[in-house]
């Protein structure tokens, strides 16, 4: 069985996509408190180290297992507009530095069978004006100094080869994987393993890629989602939303249209600022559900009303999470190069 360590655990939508994969968690790394309510909630039988700078000790120590995968999304708001790019300046940039020791630990204790790593940020990532991306391929590669862009900014897709690792990188978009919201990240694909090639996880053939412009295919995700609920419930004015669809309705969001069948981002900060607003019938306006955005993510009805939820708490949470059907495709092409 292939395991997994979970680093910005979050709501594990690393584990909602994997496990049914046969995939199994080591251990979570997470620190915040509703997040953590999830984990325990589902997972009770998983640890949660919490502080992620303690777990590459712990591994070394061995306090905790070296799993096969190590998955995290380190936080991005270093490397957002929200965060105004302050990159490794900022301590939550240099997150991505301390999961770069956690691979390194976990790889100490497995020469020959070192592990993959699977990483995920926003793409702001790519054009931070201190080169960020270009200090994390370096760290995951092996290199002494940072690696530089061609030109000004990272491409959405590449690879490198260095001395300790080959690392491979893409953007994804979330709408070309079975839901209807446009969510666009940066996911890493890196492994010291031979015979291990993340140009295999994340790059495929000409004839099935996933990158391909939108199509009617995106439209008939919609319309099931409408008919689960979207656009049926009435209003509450406690709600913040993330992203919102429905098919034949109307989609505003403060002076932008859209009506191409897919949602704006779920964003971490809809559970403060309502941006996009949903109108139907004969012009009512309301938020979407925390469930229906939880469907805009790939997370199952209901994923985050754990015993305390708050509507906010979740609809951060659901903001802050990977899109389960993107991570599930990465999960399930790093397994099968580990195999």
């Amino acid at each position: 069985m292939i395991t997994y360590g979970s680093v910005c655990s979050g709501i594990e939508s690393a584990s909602v996509a994997w496990e049914p994969l046969g995939m199994s968690a080591a251990w979570f790394s997470e620190i915040e408190p509703f997040p953590c309510s999830v984990l325990k909630h589902h997972w009770p039988q998983v640890p949660n180290v919490g502080d992620m700078n303690t777990v590459a000790a712990f591994i070394r120590s061995g306090l905790l297992p070296a799993p096969d995968i190590l998955v995290g999304g380190t936080p991005c708001q270093a490397f957002s507009v929200a965060g105004l790019r302050k990159g490794l300046g900022d301590a939550r940039g240099q997150l991505t530095l301390t999961y770069v020791d956690i691979l390194n630990a976990i790889d100490e204790q497995r020469p020959g069978q070192e592990a993959a790593c699977v990483w995920e940020n926003v793409p702001g990532v790519l054009s931070s004006k201190d080169n960020a991306f270009g200090c994390f391929l370096a760290a995951l590669c092996g290199e002494d100094e940072e690696l530089k862009p061609p030109r000004k900014k990272w491409a959405n897709a590449g690879c490198v080869f260095g001395p300790q690792r080959t690392v491979a990188w893409r953007v994804l978009d979330a709408q070309f994987f079975g839901v209807a919201q446009r969510r666009r990240r940066v996911f890493v694909v890196a492994s010291a393993r031979d015979g291990f090639d993340p140009c295999q996880v994340l790059f495929e053939s000409e004839g099935v890629r996933r990158d391909t412009p939108p199509s009617r295919e995106t439209s008939s995700v919609v319309a099931a989602l409408t008919a689960r609920g979207v656009g049926t419930c009435g209003a509450d004015g406690n709600q913040a939303q993330a992203g919102h669809i429905v098919q034949g309705h109307r989609m505003v969001a403060f002076g932008e249209y859209s009506d191409d069948g897919t949602a704006s981002t779920c964003k971490a900060r809809d559970y403060k600022d309502a941006t996009d607003l949903v109108t139907h019938g004969q012009g009512s306006v309301r938020r979407l559900t925390p469930t229906e955005c939880e469907r805009l993510q790939g997370f199952p009805d209901g994923h985050t009303n754990v015993p305390g939820a708050s509507d906010s708490a979740r609809y951060k949470a659901i903001g802050n999470s990977k899109a389960v059907p993107v991570i599930k495709w990465v999960g399930e092409r790093t397994a099968r190069q580990l195999t």
